[in-house]
């Protein structure tokens, strides 16, 4: 997202985030809380969550009601600011 504030999505929407790191069982609740955070209607339910290949990785996709592009940069502030999070989409 870019600096001016400036986005093609037109809030409320639908907005899936992704999170990717390493395989233990407290990363989902990890992904969980930290977007709940700024989600508030965000239900466990929400969640999807899918092995790499090899077992090592999980990416967690939580789909939320967006609505706004603030909130949505500070939920990837706080997913960055993870250590748990390798990467976030």
């Amino acid at each position: 997202m870019n600096d001016t504030g400036e986005t093609l999505l037109e809030f409320p929407c639908r907005f899936s985030v992704k999170a990717f790191g390493r395989s233990e069982a407290e990363f989902k609740e990890t992904v969980y809380e930290l977007i709940k955070q700024h989600a508030p209607g965000l239900r466990r339910a929400d969640l999807k969550m899918r092995d790499s290949r090899r077992g090592r990785y999980v990416s967690v996709t939580a789909t939320i009601n967006a609505e706004s592009k603030a909130q949505l940069d500070a939920i990837y502030r706080d997913l960055s600011a993870s250590p748990s999070v390798i990467m976030s989409l």
